[in-house]
């Protein structure tokens, strides 16, 4: 099954409505998003509906706050990715354009949920909120779906059994942190860069280290250092690897980069698309007094990559 990606709300045909929805930012689509998708999916095989998750492109934080840094854990694409295993067969990525951001939260519901996508059922987490002021609650939905003919289930805070706060905040705080590892058990799957490869400077090709260059354009920038990855090819081959991701100390650049280092690799990349997993966070950036002396640290730090990598 390949997951259908829809691109508004508005004129729908009537073969793209009907479905039980999770409704929400779904940002890194971790393991209390999945709760959340899980009831649906309830509801969904109950009534014989199709399987939806509805969120919002751009997120609304960047439509209401545009000079926030970077914030994203995935693209749309790799979103769609995750749901695909979930069950989901269709993906509302909804507009969040003028009009949506100053609906109220009964036109929300009357004119985008029930009129637009013809929902027959939206699974909600405890503290989802919607319309103009974020007035709506998973109580006030459940009442204006009542009379809509929808119903509304509503997820509680499902939190990892060991007390992991399992969000999307409480990603990020791993990530900027470096801990890799807390990162993947609130996602359920490391946390990975997809974009695609770029021309860099080829400084490392001049002492036998050449690299995938892949911007990080709207993702947050996790801790600044040398990772252990592993990265998907569009072909789906798996490559270990080691990464700087940062603004590099010794040869500076404005904008941070991931630059991957596929180990036993010799093929262009240039632009294609690439996923990278950063497994684990080896050292943060350090300067060097010259090549030679980077060489010999990235020597030391490809050895420790395999060993994390490592089956």
């Amino acid at each position: 099954m390949t997951i259908q990606v829809i691109r508004d709300w508005r004129d729908l045909p009537d073969t793209s409505k009907g479905a039980a929805v999770a409704i929400g930012a779904f940002d890194g689509v971790h393991r209390g998003h999945q709760a959340v998708i899980v009831a649906a999916k309830v509801v969904a095989d109950q009534i014989g509906a199709p399987l939806g998750v509805v969120s919002f492109a751009p997120h609304p934080r960047r439509w209401f706050q545009p000079d926030a840094a970077p914030f994203r854990l995935m693209t749309l694409d790799q979103m769609a990715r995750a749901l695909e295993p979930l069950g989901v067969e269709r993906f509302y990525v909804l507009p969040f354009d003028a009009e949506m951001a100053a609906m109220s939260d009964t036109d929300f519901t009357e004119k985008v949920l029930h009129t637009g996508l013809g929902i027959r059922h939206a699974a909600v987490g405890f503290d989802f909120t919607y319309g103009k002021g974020r007035t709506g609650s998973p109580q006030a939905l459940a009442a204006q779906g009542e009379g809509l003919g929808f119903t509304v289930s509503r997820v509680s805070r499902h939190d990892d059994p060991h007390g992991l706060k399992l969000s999307s905040s409480a990603v990020r705080e791993a990530l900027k942190a470096g801990d890799m590892d807390r990162a993947a058990v609130i996602l359920g799957r490391p946390f990975a860069i997809a974009g695609e490869v770029v021309h860099g400077e080829k400084r490392g090709r001049t002492i036998g280290v050449p690299t995938a260059n892949v911007r990080l354009g709207g993702y947050m920038r996790p801790a600044y250092g040398v990772y252990a990855t592993r990265t998907r090819l569009p072909d789906g081959r798996v490559i270990d690897g080691v990464a700087n991701l940062g603004v590099r100390p010794m040869f500076e650049i404005e904008e941070p980069l991931l630059e991957v280092w596929l180990f036993d690799f010799n093929e262009s990349l240039y632009g294609q698309t690439v996923e990278t997993e950063l497994v684990a966070l080896l050292r943060g950036e350090m300067n060097f007094d010259s090549l030679d002396a980077l060489k010999v640290q990235i020597d030391a730090d490809a050895e420790a990559a395999r060993a994390v990598l490592k089956p």
